[in-house]
């Protein structure tokens, strides 16, 4: 009802189990707390939080301009709404190895259940952008190293992302992910891989669950869970998707308000007033006051 009813230790272990199993998770990237609800309603088994997402939600780029209280702060809103585990973008660990540490410790107390860290030089920048430069490999580790030790729950995820691909090539991703595993990293996160039988040689190489994304309009082809399931990808996320429809729909409605005066003709596309309430579990707080839900929603809206 006001937030999830599972504890935060149950959601990590929920995830380490999911990650156990044979299939594939898909993890859509939450752009609100209500857009996780519904991620959740609609049988997910995890939850995503983009920072190019929390960037853009901010009016900003993706370069590395947002704070660890700001991508905290939203991550603590989104994870404690859903009972599903959830996995934050941390970046490079908003500086160098002591923050990273800072930075663990702070998303152990918003609750989420694992985060990424990369190994791009700060400042970063958006994954499938040209003109990334990445860190040296004793550099990447020393941050995974850090996160690692620094954890106080030992379920809580540590992930170690690469941008080493479109860099200096697919063998150094490889490299680097056997090293990042080495250094304590529970998946590995390669960013930007150029097709499948990479991911399919990456999976291979690696003793931990690999990560990829399906980002849209970026490097790597848009692949269903079917295909990278069948390549040995433990976890597919999709960060931007949601925010990517609501904001052509946002688009759309704007156009057709300024043309017609009325929204009228795309009401049929709304959420509708009846759908929000259910999801926002209006009903469930006359167990408190009944003054608080006291009407009835017509189906109509």
């Amino acid at each position: 009802m006001l937030h999830s009813r599972i504890s935060v230790a149950d959601k990590r272990r929920s995830l380490r189990e999911k990650l156990s199993g044979t299939s594939i998770i898909q993890m859509p990237g939450a752009f609100n707390p209500l857009s996780a609800k519904i991620i959740e309603r609609h049988g997910f088994g995890a939850v995503y939080i983009s920072g190019a997402v929390i960037s853009a939600e901010l009016g900003l780029p993706d370069i590395g301009l947002t704070t660890l209280s700001e991508v905290s702060g939203r991550a603590q809103q989104i994870s404690r709404v859903t009972d599903l585990p959830t996995l934050v973008d941390a970046d490079t660990g908003f500086g160098e190895a002591i923050n990273v540490a800072r930075t663990v410790q702070v998303m152990e107390d918003a609750g989420v259940s694992g985060m990424h860290i990369e190994d791009q030089e700060n400042p970063k920048r958006c994954g499938h952008l040209d003109g990334k430069a990445i860190v040296d490999r004793a550099t990447a580790l020393q941050r995974i190293r850090a996160a690692v030790d620094s954890r106080r729950d030992p379920d809580f995820m540590i992930v170690a992302r690469t941008d080493a691909r479109t860099v200096v090539g697919f063998e150094e991703t490889v490299e680097r992910a056997k090293a990042l595993v080495g250094a304590g990293a529970d998946a590995i996160f390669p960013e930007a891989l150029a097709c499948l039988d990479e991911f399919e040689q990456l999976c291979r190489a690696v003793d931990a669950p690999v990560i990829a994304n399906m980002t849209e309009f970026g490097k790597t082809e848009l692949y269903t869970a079917a295909e990278l399931e069948n390549v040995g990808v433990k976890i597919v996320i999709y960060p931007v998707s949601l925010l990517r429809l609501a904001m052509g729909a946002t688009v759309r409605g704007l156009e057709t308000l300024a043309r017609e005066g009325t929204l009228s003709s795309v009401t049929p596309e709304m959420q509708t007033r009846s759908d929000l309430y259910d999801v926002l579990d209006y009903e469930s707080f006359n167990h408190f006051d009944s003054e608080v839900f006291n009407f009835t929603v017509h189906n109509n809206g």
